[in-house]
């Protein structure tokens, strides 16, 4: 019972993470999910399974608030759930001994690529209004479906900043976009791991708890998505998943790592992560002060402007 509490309770932070940042629910659930001994294949499709409910709720979510674009889900979702089926056979068909560390492979890449991205970057806001093409969500939809099923999560992590990275949508209805389309994402990776491993190595009470959080939590995460300071999230997360995961590569049989290097290990990215956090704090507040003087700026303007046509008359 305190297992499933505790899973019930990922899964409505990943979701609120998910929901008002637009990555980092499959990450997050499957990495809490490696690390108390699920394989690999078992644990990324117990979340899609979890997820299929959860981004449903997600995407109505963002919908109602305004936040999706439905012809940039359509361009990147379809390819996504090609991409996801293919990933989801792929890693069924590997052995448990291979896959385990290879996912946390994956899911470290992804957290350090979160972690950098939204420390250092923030959100660019350039280029807003212009057409995203097919030609570029295609192939995104289909490598960030195929690492969503690989690593038991990806599509945020890789569409989310790519999309962003463009500049063309508002953050919001990246977020909202990417959240919406990731129910065809989960589905076709779902049916991937049927046709992979069956359903005797899921534990479907774990699906169950974990999709009732997510639901729970997707309301809420549609509308914090347009108050909350997703640079400092992104730090936050995009840590936790590195720590976790450095974690499991340490004591793999890969590495074995003895205690001693372990809690070095530990302390260093502890110190990193907790840099990360206070730069994107300082980074945050340093940028709302610009926006706040930009805005003096601009209604300043018009008035010394007038004053000086009056002046001249």
């Amino acid at each position: 019972m305190r297992a499933l509490i505790l899973l019930g309770l990922v899964g409505l932070a990943a979701q609120l993470v998910d929901g008002s940042l637009g990555m980092a629910y499959g990450v997050t659930s499957t990495t809490l999910l490696l690390a108390i001994g699920t394989n690999a294949a078992a644990a990324s499709a117990t979340v899609h399974l979890a997820e299929i409910g959860t981004t449903l709720a997600s995407g109505i979510s963002h919908w109602r608030f305004g936040n999706v674009d439905w012809k940039v889900v359509a361009k990147i979702g379809i390819p996504g759930a090609v991409g996801a089926f293919a990933g989801a056979t792929f890693l069924s068909s590997l052995s448990t001994e291979i896959a385990a560390p290879v996912m946390s492979l994956i899911l470290l890449a992804l957290g350090v690529y979160i972690l950098i991205r939204f420390t250092a970057f923030g959100l660019p806001r350039g280029n807003l209004g212009k057409p995203l093409r097919r030609r570029f969500l295609a192939p995104l939809g289909l490598v960030a479906g195929f690492v969503d099923a690989t690593g038991g999560g990806g599509w945020g992590p890789v569409g989310t900043p790519a999309i962003l990275a463009s500049g063309r949508m508002a953050p919001r209805k990246v977020i909202g976009s990417i959240d919406a389309s990731e129910f065809l994402v989960a589905i076709a990776a779902s049916i991937g791991f049927f046709f992979g491993i069956g359903s005797e190595n899921i534990n479907f009470s774990w699906v169950a708890v974990l999709l009732l959080g997510g639901v729970i939590a997707a309301p809420i995460a549609a509308w914090l998505v347009r108050h909350i300071p997703p640079r400092i999230l992104g730090s936050a997360v995009g840590g936790v998943i590195v720590l976790t995961n450095v974690r499991t590569l340490l004591r793999s049989d890969w590495i074995d790592a003895s205690g001693g290097v372990q809690t070095i290990a530990y302390i260093v990215i502890a110190a990193i992560w907790a840099a990360a956090i206070a730069y994107s704090v300082r980074e945050y507040r340093r940028d709302k002060a610009n926006e706040s003087v930009e805005a003096v700026d601009s209604q300043l303007r018009p008035s010394s402007s007038t004053e000086e046509e009056t002046a001249s008359a």
